[in-house]
């Protein structure tokens, strides 16, 4: 299966989705089927820089490279397209690649707008095409034992859930900064509501159920930073969100989104969830339990340090099962679908609810309001 890919050249397309995704597939042999036969994959990459990809081709060795979309869309054999292109232009590469028959996988945000959203699921419903939005975070290990935990009703009643990500993002003038500049102009589609929402939409409807109203404070906490060729310019979006989210059974869940935070916890994003019967602490990779029989009872007294070691007194989740790459474990569900002529669960209108959220809660940031979602899908 030939797989034209728009987008390597940056951070995630090129580490993500094609070195440990479709390369690390391509060298085992391909994608095992249930059968135990492999499905090959063959990468053809795209983009305007051929420099960046003719190098990026000769170090691992992929065949065909195009600075012409359509001309890649063209060649033989090709079935799916993938785009990890700046969010401002997807929508319209998308479309090409519908009108031109190809199935598509696509990073998310799939839009910048929910009307843009429902444009690309109509075109994809029309032209028949199996299509898909990249939902990472629910195939990492940690989460996958979260939901291991709530499938099995270890947590009895769950009453809340506590969200932390982000890291340090350097400005840019004394240390590069480790993310693209585009991020911080919401001209270019930048924004950390418009990009972390996304995720947390599904994370949550995944684990919870849909989001019914959301409160939403967003601020862009360093209003000036330096592009990647050190010239100072203005951040006009958003790089701090602090969130409000009200779930299915009365569960709130409470999450704060930050590229200007500096770390003090084992992962980059971790989720506490606490029940009535018992806790857990999940991040990417980890996952932490506390039962309610295990749970101790800690007396205030701001007279006197803690003795107690609270960290310690949680238990690791074991493994249990090997897991892969997440990035990698949803390319090679979506294209055992392409394959088999099934819908992918993770489609377009999933990120279109997303997309209803980014909505929601600049709404809500706007109006300093609370804001309903209708219709809000488990």
């Amino acid at each position: 299966m030939r797989i034209v890919m728009n987008g390597v050249t940056g951070r995630m397309g090129y580490r993500q989705h094609l070195v440990r995704s479709i390369l690390a597939i391509r060298d085992d042999g391909g994608v095992l089927r249930p059968d135990g036969t492999r499905l090959p994959v063959e990468p053809i990459i795209v983009g305007r820089n051929r420099e960046k990809l003719t190098e990026i081709a000769r170090k691992h060795g992929i065949e065909t490279v195009h600075t012409d979309l359509d001309a890649a869309l063209a060649e033989d054999d090709v079935q799916v397209y993938f785009d990890s292109l700046v969010t401002s232009e997807r929508k319209k590469t998308i479309l090409r690649a519908i009108a031109a028959g190809k199935h598509v996988y696509t990073e998310k945000p799939i839009a910048e707008s929910v009307a843009e959203g429902e444009e690309l699921v109509e075109a994809a419903r029309s032209a028949g095409i199996v299509n898909g939005v990249v939902h990472d975070k629910i195939y990492l290990p940690g989460l996958i034992k979260l939901k291991r935990l709530i499938d099995s009703g270890f947590f009895g009643r769950i009453l809340s859930v506590r969200g932390e990500f982000g890291y340090w993002v350097f400005e840019g003038d004394l240390i590069p900064a480790q993310r693209p500049s585009w991020n911080y102009r919401a001209e270019d589609g930048g924004g950390i509501v418009l990009d972390m929402y996304c995720h947390w939409n599904y994370v949550l409807e995944h684990l919870f159920g849909g989001v019914e109203a959301v409160m939403t404070k967003a601020v862009t906490h360093i209003p000036q930073r330096w592009d990647e060729k050190g010239r100072p310019y203005q951040a006009t979006a958003d790089d701090a969100a602090y969130g409000i989210f009200e779930l299915p059974g009365g569960v709130i869940a409470q999450i704060n989104s930050s590229w200007a935070v500096r770390v003090d916890r084992k992962e980059l994003v971790e989720f506490q969830v606490d029940g009535t019967h018992g806790s857990a602490v999940a991040g990417l990779f980890g996952c932490r339990v506390q039962h309610r029989v295990r749970t101790p009872m800690p007396v205030w007294n701001p007279d006197l340090p803690t003795e107690q070691d609270f960290r310690a007194q949680w238990e690791e989740v074991p493994d249990n099962q090997e897991f892969t790459n997440g990035f990698r474990a949803q390319w090679e569900r979506f294209l055992l679908d392409v394959e088999a002529g099934r819908p992918h669960p993770y489609d377009f209108a999933s990120g279109v609810r997303g997309l209803r959220l980014v909505e929601a809660a600049l709404r809500s940031n706007a109006e300093g309001v609370r804001v309903e979602l209708r219709g809000a899908a488990r």
